[in-house]
């Protein structure tokens, strides 16, 4: 069944149709919120509320056909409310490998890892969730800003001081790393 035809059922109420959309999208809605809380039992709250949400407001959905982007952006903004509430940070992410290495790779794609790990731990949340739409769910920039509710010119703005922080951030673990031994003469 299409979606669109799922969508319109489930804004008549129809409870099936809304559990197969959501059991569609739970897993994509799980990785960004995990990606952008960075704790997966606070993720999963926020998939949660963005499920609740979402049955609640299908029905003032004016597009079927944005159902998907209409979700992430009821997920972002389920994690934006979550770390506003909660106002710390948790040091845990999990990122799935984009592409496969070979055996001998494998400690380089563990460094790489941790340095994009640290690097987006020192994003602020407003920041984690522009790269994470834009990088690792591959949007473009005025999608992901539309699934955000914000204007394109703030998020080219996140987008450029998230990179620039990340930046820094591996810069300084680079040189930190090259002088563990102590200052150099």
């Amino acid at each position: 069944m299409a979606q669109r035809e799922l969508v319109e059922r489930a804004r008549r109420g129809d409870h099936d149709a809304f559990a197969e959309l959501a059991g569609a999208a739970i897993t994509r809605l799980d990785a960004v919120a995990r990606l952008i809380l960075r704790d997966r039992e606070l993720a999963r709250d926020a998939v949660q509320d963005t499920l609740v949400r979402a049955w609640r407001d299908l029905p003032g959905l004016r597009d079927p056909d944005r159902f998907d982007a209409w979700l992430h952006r009821l997920t972002v903004n389920a994690c934006l409310d979550l770390t506003r509430r909660r106002r710390r940070r948790v040091t845990e992410v999990e990122i799935d490998p984009i592409r496969e290495f070979g055996i001998a790779d494998e400690t380089d794609v563990l460094a790489l890892r941790d340095q994009l790990d640290r690097a987006m731990a020192r994003l602020e949340p407003e920041q984690r969730a522009v790269v994470v739409l834009r990088y690792w769910m591959d949007l473009p920039l005025p999608e992901a800003a539309a699934t955000l509710g914000i204007p394109l010119g703030t998020a080219k703005s996140r987008l450029h001081r998230a990179i620039a922080a990340m930046r820094l951030t591996i810069d300084v673990d680079e040189r930190d790393t090259v002088f563990e031994g102590g200052p150099v003469a």
